[in-house]
């Protein structure tokens, strides 16, 4: 199953918005996603990632409280399992 996982924003690469990428921080595993549907992403904010696009900002403490339940549910597998 694919899941929409939150993680922060380490770094952005890229002029172009759409071929703008970012290293995304998923609780200590790092996964470059596209940033081209969220073009005011900048480095320090929380997104939401699903099959390796960002698709909406989320405040920091939502992104915890969703990261603590997938950890709860023990389904982040598709974080080291080449996922999000």
């Amino acid at each position: 199953m694919c899941l929409a996982i939150p993680g922060k924003i380490l770094n952005i690469r890229g002029e172009d918005p759409l071929e703008r990428t970012g290293k995304i921080d998923f609780g200590g595993v790092l996964k470059d996603a596209s940033l081209a549907y969220l073009p005011e992403a900048v480095v320090g904010d929380y997104v939401i990632v699903h099959v390796g696009f960002a698709i909406s900002r989320v405040d920091e403490a939502e992104a915890r409280q969703v990261f603590a339940y997938l950890q709860q549910m023990e389904d982040l597998s598709e974080l080291t399992e080449g996922g999000a």
